[in-house]
């Protein structure tokens, strides 16, 4: 479980880690503190008290903790959404049930996990643009695209990284503003660096034409007003970020472009106004200083280029989400009366009756009333079939209908729809951080200050050792190994893959919870499954009932049956309800019901206890069970048979017949993770001859029957404790605590609640073929991560050497850090193309 609270008390990031760490160390406790939104997001594996939480700060500080007083988020059930007031995380403000998050923006870097911010702007940390998370409410708060949890009500800039921040909201052409933005600086810094340029390289034509114009001195002030729009304007920012990662000690690519690049135009501009305190070294043949304002632009302007490129690469990244946002149709045909009137979407409520006619898009969630229509699902479920629905079918906003009118009841609208669900459980997964992140953080967090004592020898070793004019070429290459070696591609190797990875499986009908779940998916040695609705239809239906007392007649066996299930919510319950409305049967009220987990369902009728459930329940009620009953019992149970006995008192009655079809996508489901090396076990409530009967069916690796919640809890440690990872497939309450402790929890998406609150991936589908689609696209997602972090290193590990010029004694080689600055660029737009390769990736 997950809950925001509100910490009082900090005032400085080390207040922040004293909390954090403090939270932390308590057992069971994940927590992350943001100082600026002064909120720990808190993961608990039970609950555990405020009060609990209060005294581990008071031992390390004056601060203080409560709960937020945030809305209550919505979960998805029954493939719809389920309001829950007992969880808060970042599902917040709902205002008039349209925004479904508390933060629209994000940080593309993710500096601070899966933070979000309000407002648009500049991450806090490392000073990249915040980025907007596509939403179905338009807002006009803003955030940064490195730093999601800074929001803002005004756009500006990021006060951690400084970078622009971005608006929250639907409005899909914000990236575009951002990318027009960026092109605009670009071509006014392209306009004057270009001019810079070619009078710096004017001195490589013999006879220098230009300088019949103007002596070089002149030029040279040419070159500094000139340079004054990009350095001041075109490319501030970069200047404004690398400050806010100095002051913030959290160094970054735009510290060394910061340092590089400022260093060099610094350092002209002091030359043109004092050309005598330079030695002659530093002196051209014309007796003026050398000045590098064209080698400051030139790499200005490319990585303001490169930044150009990733803006709009970065775009496709959410192609997914974006797909999703314009399946909400913008209006819907509204039943009042005798009238039909269109209306705006947000103007549809609860109990609303709607027509959808042939080739619209479903506006809301809800159920059919009228009509029977094939629904095109495919965009959420991944299905491209049509599935057929009738009259009381439930339906899902954004999917298409087919060819048939029909009228429906509105039953869930604005955030607490399934396609709103699905954008903020993708939105939340793409801006969460994988552990394989870790790594790059860390190396990222040694890399800057090392960069820069590398710069530093280089100048030393150049002044000591380098040719005449030693001073440049000392200068020149400290400043290349500053600019190539710029870590954005390490940074950005994980989140982009992830962002994409989470779009792909959104598309399939792959719900992941975060990107932890998509790495560990990889590595996973054993699939337990749940019987009933996960490897079978969910859709039990009773065959017969049998009475196995002369006192008693079959309907009188129903009319007991009926009553106790009327109170239950279980699948099986179901089915007997239908099969007594089907006989005519009457519903009579039923006193003291109780539900037994694991076992069934008692309570009173008539002064008569009942008690309906499997072996386990009678024996707990210690009721008699007859030789005749028993073993008519045990032959529908060898069929692969769910069977139910009622007692009446302390002696069984009769029992109801229940069959429910394996799943015609099952056997090749689990045939095929048996392919790829996986242990696939069934574990089931359900007795032995029906589990051994499925498991022969299936194939399956081996099966446990008769299992209580706990059992199957302490079946998946045991699994854990011999080394394996498991992952756990279910769709019922009672399979919640084994979802939770497996190392990957896979929920259907036709089960409850709870189920899928307790998982770290759902299927929409609730097809056991999600499991090999969600692996797979875990191990392309995983290869795609690899390659992106070895591309980065390794440029890395080759271009700082070239820079530093360790090849000049042996092949007279270079390298301008104008060429350094195109290349760094150029590196990380690879990262992000590389990752958009998964949008075409396969996981059938």
């Amino acid at each position: 479980m997950k809950h925001t609270y509100k910490i009082t008390g900090m005032t400085c990031a080390g207040c922040r880690s004293k909390v954090e760490n403090a939270l932390n160390a308590i057992e069971g406790v994940s927590a992350q503190v943001s100082l600026e939104a002064a909120e720990a997001v808190v993961t608990m594996e039970r609950h555990i008290p405020t009060e609990k939480l209060q005294e581990a700060l008071s031992a390390v500080g004056n601060y203080s903790i409560e709960m937020s007083a945030h809305t209550p988020h919505t979960e998805i059930q029954h493939g719809q959404a389920h309001s829950s007031p007992h969880h808060s995380s970042t599902h917040e403000h709902h205002k008039d049930g349209k925004e479904i998050t508390r933060g629209g923006y994000y940080c593309p870097m993710h500096c601070e996990g899966d933070k979000t911010y309000d407002k648009s702007g500049h991450c806090p940390v490392c000073g990249m643009d915040l980025l907007k998370q596509p939403v179905l409410k338009q807002t006009t708060q803003f955030t940064c695209p490195m730093h999601p949890e800074i929001i803002r009500d005004q756009p500006g800039a990021c006060p951690i990284c400084g970078m622009d921040l971005v608006p929250l909201g639907v409005n899909l052409e914000e990236e575009d503003k951002t990318y027009e933005t960026l092109l605009r600086k670009f071509k006014i810094a392209t306009v004057f660096t270009v001019p810079i340029f070619l009078i710096a390289m004017s001195e490589m034509i013999p006879g220098n034409p230009i300088f019949r114009l103007m002596e070089l001195k002149y030029w040279n002030w040419v070159q500094f007003v000139f340079s004054i729009p990009v350095v001041f304007y075109a490319t501030w920012m970069f200047f404004r970020r690398a400050w806010q990662s100095i002051i913030t000690w959290k160094l970054n690519m735009f510290t060394l472009i910061g340092i590089g690049a400022g260093v060099a135009w610094l350092f002209s501009l002091v030359a043109l106004l004092f050309p005598d305190v330079f030695p002659d070294q530093f002196k051209t043949h014309h007796g003026t200083v050398y000045v590098y304002f064209e080698a400051a632009t030139v790499i200005l302007t490319l990585v303001l280029l490169g930044q150009l490129l990733e803006a709009r690469a970065h775009g496709k990244t959410n192609s997914a989400i974006k797909e999703l946002l314009k399946l909400a149709p913008n209006t819907a045909t509204k039943i009042v009366g005798d009238k039909e009137t269109s209306v705006s979407i947000d103007d549809i409520q609860k109990g609303d009756m709607l027509r959808v006619k042939p080739g619209e898009k479903i506006p809301v969630d809800g159920r059919i009333k009228i009509g029977e229509v094939a629904i095109d699902e495919s965009m959420i479920s991944g299905e491209p079939v049509p599935v057929e629905k009738k009259a009381g079918d439930k339906v899902s906003s954004g999917t298409i209908n087919g060819n048939k009118t029909f009228v429906m009841l509105a039953e869930k609208v604005g955030a607490e729809t399934l396609l709103s669900q699905i954008i903020e459980m993708v939105n939340a997964a793409s801006r969460s951080k994988a552990p394989i992140q870790k790594m790059a953080d860390k190396i990222s967090g040694y890399f800057v200050p090392v960069v820069i004592l590398i710069a530093i020898a280089t100048f030393v070793i150049w002044s000591i050792y380098g040719p005449d004019p030693a001073y440049v070429y000392a200068f020149v290459n400290a400043i290349a190994v500053l600019i190539i070696a710029c870590p954005c591609a390490l940074g950005l190797a994980t989140p982009m893959s992830v962002m994409v990875g989470v779009g792909k499986g959104a598309q399939s009908g792959i719900l992941i919870k975060n990107a932890e779940s998509l790495e560990k998916m990889n590595a996973i040695d054993v699939v337990i499954i749940d019987k009933t609705g996960t490897v079978t239809e969910g859709k039990p239906s009773v065959e017969k009932v049998v009475s196995g007392n002369p006192d008693f007649d079959e309907k009188e066996i129903l009319e007991r049956i009926v009553a106790l299930n009327s109170s239950s919510e279980h699948p099986l319950a179901q089915a007997t309800l239908r099969y007594g409305e089907e006989n005519k049967v009457t519903v009579q009220s039923i006193i003291n019901f109780e539900a037994v987990t694991g076992k069934g369902v008692t309570g009173t009728l008539n002064e008569e206890k009942l008690a309906l459930g499997n072996r386990k329940l009678m024996e707990h009620i210690s009721a008699e069970i007859a030789p005749g009953i028993e073993e008519q019992v045990k032959a529908a149970q060898k069929q692969g048979k769910t069977v139910s006995y009622l007692a009446i008192g302390n002696k069984a009655v009769g029992f109801v017949v229940i069959s429910d079809k394996i799943k015609p996508t099952s056997v090749a489901a689990i045939h095929k993770l048996q392919t790829e090396g996986l242990e696939v076990m069934m574990f089931t409530g359900d007795n032995e001859d029906t589990a051994s009967a499925v498991s022969s069916a299936l194939n399956l690796n081996g099966f446990k029957a008769q299992m209580l919640p706990e059992d199957k809890l302490k079946e998946i440690k045991k699994l854990q404790a011999e080394g394996k990872k498991v992952a756990m497939a279910g769709d019922g309450i009672n399979d919640a605590p084994a979802l939770s402790q497996a190392d990957i929890g896979i929920a259907m998406g036709t089960g409850t609640d709870v189920a899928i609150e307790s998982a770290a991936i759902t299927l929409v589908k609730g097809d056991l073929n999600g499991i090999a689609k969600a692996r797979l696209l875990s191990h392309k997602v995983m290869g795609n991560i690899k390659g992106n972090l070895f591309f980065a290193l390794g440029y890395n590990v080759l271009g700082i050497p070239v820079a530093a010029g360790l090849l000049y004694p042996f092949f007279g080689i270079l390298l301008s850090p104008m060429i350094a600055a195109l290349a760094m660029s150029f590196s990380s737009v690879s990262v992000i193309l590389n990752s958009l390769r998964l949008r075409s990736a396969s996981i059938d």
